[in-house]
């Protein structure tokens, strides 16, 4: 049977290893293998101290994820998270900690059971389970507190922010932070006899049961605000309070009981599957590159207003040199000016140092026509959305690029094959769709071509990962993935607008259920302008199963732009925050009439019904032409570049937990009733 920790012996100090690559996730063997070797240890009579540390960069950073669907679905025996600490810190003899790189929720909760903790310099600590629908399962909950109190430990948990670990010295989290060799700093540490100094025994952090109620009604009101809708920040925040009104063991009930309710619930289901489909939309079936992907060393963008510039701080972020050009001088200048206002910000807000925001902004050069692209390993076309502007952009690129230069187009609605015909290498040419604000959004569908070689997606995919993105495979239709299923969605919400629905509550009835932002106010902030360019691309590209959002194309003729210019679906003001605006109301009623739209009372649940069924039916019409590899792959596009609830899973995973059989029937009689656009895709049936 394979071993996941080594042991080693360091004249009386045995130094216990955790060897599970790539990260040493705690699965229940590796957990076994560890309270064993740390019981072995303290029975050997020639040993005086323990370190317990992880091989490779990380100390543990966190439990085998993989354990919780089957845990939640009893495909597995129930894993005694709480005892394997237990076994860990009730060791006779002095149990160290040397923590390298992540010791991340169960690799904290692993320390956090040793009797002191020596940090790297570098190493990052914290309770993350949050972001998967989870709280802390083997006594984090009850033990963090008692290390750094209950205010520390409530943020930490709620919110599931790590700390670096000098911060964490300071917090009381661990004990001593080196810049050399962590473990043999611990092994130092451990030969100077330190008494044994279990966690769970320490009370001078903990406050009053009172007070810790007082703290959590704060905490359960800032994570309503901060993670709406969300069960299980309220549940840690609940667990930690527990540690403050018994005892120890208490305390671990507690928090038994709590994580075993997130475990089995919705939320973490969805979550736990986000995080595997974030890690497989990389994951390409018979791609055949030849070779390793040429390295990215020089980049070029083409294009320096919004979305170029952004571009362009993506690639210096990541310590890759970028030539910035645009065809205007005038908005080049303002395209710098810019980015160097963004680092500054950074900047005063304490994100990054003075002398890291300048090495970022010198890795950023202001290119004359094509210089830039003459020496770029890759080059990003980021120019006016408009085809025949790009196709000229793309023959000065095929001019000037080096042979083997990889060729993208940030297009978000554009058809790939008529760009690249533009050149004579279109097997180098893709799309690389960002999505905006490029430097904070982590998504970039990676759009393939007729023409696009396995060699082009390989290097897209590893470039994509380099500029720490996900990047999400997707076919040449009408706006790929995102934009194609966001259009008829939002064009579902102008329907209802249009039959009497109020805007603000249509938007609420979609904020309510977990949306970042309602359709129709994402209207506003994209610009109707926009839109309209975007459903008039979709009518020249054959999408013309997706009725015309009437109302809404006239907008822009009515000079409602949206935000940019303060009116739109809403009035805004100073500030861009939107209000109800009764003219506009004046204006739709006036226009239904004119044109005999019934007008009705919508409720919460038809306005749901209506618009999510529009956005999976043509997710599944993508899957079943082939756009997308995966369902899961348009369940990451729209949790990470629309708003849509994480804790919902994606568009594709709601509609799974919800009942593909019981949407389909919903779905095959609004077909019966109001035709062709409401045709099942056979996914329903699959």
């Amino acid at each position: 049977m394979a071993t996941h920790i080594r042991e080693e012996r360091r004249e009386g100090v045995a130094v216990v290893v955790v060897d599970n690559p790539p990260v040493n996730a705690l699965s229940r063997e590796v957990l076994e293998e560890l309270a064993a070797a740390v019981e072995r240890a303290a029975d050997d009579g020639s040993i005086t101290a323990i370190v317990l540390t992880g091989a490779g960069r990380n100390f543990i950073a966190g439990a085998d994820i993989s354990m919780f669907p089957r845990l939640a679905a009893g495909e597995m025996p129930p894993v005694p998270f709480q005892d394997y600490m237990n076994r860990i810190e009730q060791s006779p003899k002095p149990v160290i900690a040397a923590i390298g790189g992540a010791a991340l929720g169960g690799g904290l909760e692993t320390a956090m059971a040793c009797h002191y903790r020596i940090a790297a310099a570098g190493a990052q600590l914290g309770q993350p389970e949050v972001k998967l629908g989870l709280i802390p399962g083997a006594g984090g909950t009850q033990r963090l507190p008692r290390l750094i109190g209950m205010e520390k430990a409530m943020e930490m948990c709620a919110f599931g922010e790590a700390v670096a670990a000098q911060a964490a010295a300071e917090l009381g989290l661990v004990d001593k932070v080196v810049a050399g060799d962590v473990v043999e700093a611990a092994v130092e540490f451990a030969r100077s006899a330190p008494p044994v100094r279990r966690t769970r025994d320490l009370r001078e952090k903990l406050c009053d049961a009172a007070s810790a109620e007082s703290l959590a009604e704060i905490f359960r009101q800032s994570a309503r605000r901060r993670m709406p809708h969300q069960k299980a920040p309220e549940a840690a925040v609940e667990a930690v309070a527990a540690a403050a009104r018994g005892s120890f063991e208490d305390g671990l009930a507690a928090e038994a009981r709590l994580f075993e309710a997130c475990l089995k619930g919705e939320q973490s289901r969805a979550l736990i599957h986000v995080f595997f489909a974030e890690r497989a939309t990389a994951k390409i079936p018979g791609l055949k590159a030849a070779g390793a992907p040429k390295e990215i060393r020089r980049a070029a963008v083409a294009g320096a207003g919004t979305m170029g510039s952004g571009i362009a701080m993506c690639f210096a972020n990541a310590g890759i040199d970028v030539w910035l050009s645009d065809a205007s001088r005038e908005a080049l200048e303002r395209g710098l000016a810019g980015i160097r206002k963004q680092y500054e910000a950074a900047v005063r807000k304490g994100k990054m140092s003075g002398e890291e925001a300048e090495r970022r902004m010198e890795r950023i050069r202001a290119a004359e026509g094509m210089e830039g692209v003459a020496e770029a390993d890759v080059v990003v076309e980021a120019v006016f959305e408009d085809p025949e502007v790009k196709r000229v952009v793309f023959r000065l690129i095929d001019a000037a690029a080096p042979q083997g230069a990889l060729l993208a187009t940030n297009t978000s609605t554009l058809d790939i094959d008529g760009i690249a015909a533009a050149t004579k290498r279109p097997e180098s040419v893709l799309g690389l769709h960002f999505f905006s604000p490029a430097p904070v959004m982590r998504l970039v569908e990676v759009v393939r071509g007729r023409a696009t070689s396995d060699e082009a997606m390989a290097a897209a995919l590893e470039l994509a990962k380099r500029l720490k993105k996900i990047p999400v495979a997707a076919g040449n239709c009408f706006g790929f993935i995102g934009n194609r299923m966001f259009l008829p969605y939002r064009t579902q919400a102008v329907a209802i607008a249009e039959q009497g629905g109020e805007p603000d509550r249509i938007d609420a009835a979609l904020t309510s259920w977990g949306w970042a932002m309602g359709p129709l106010a994402v209207g506003d902030l994209i610009g109707h302008d926009v839109w309209l360019m975007i459903r008039q691309e979709a009518l020249r590209r054959g999408a013309g199963h997706i009725p015309v959002s009437a109302f809404e194309d006239e907008l822009p003729r009515l000079g409602r732009l949206g935000q940019k210019n303060g009116f739109g679906w809403y009035r805004y003001d100073e500030n861009r925050r939107g209000h109800p605006d009764g003219e506009l109301i004046r204006v739709l009623r006036e226009y239904a009439a004119a044109r005999g739209f019934e007008q009705r009372e919508w409720t919460v649940e038809q306005i749901r019904e209506r618009t999510l069924l529009a956005l999976v039916n043509e997710g599944a019409r993508i899957l079943d032409e082939g756009m997308a590899l995966r369902a899961a792959d348009i369940d990451v596009v729209f949790v990470h570049g629309f708003g849509f609830p994480g804790w919902r899973g994606g568009p594709m995973h709601w509609a799974e937990a919800a009942g593909k059989a019981k949407l389909l029937d919903r779905l095959e009689a609004l077909y019966d009733e109001e035709g062709p656009f409401w045709k099942p895709a056979a996914w329903w049936r699959s």
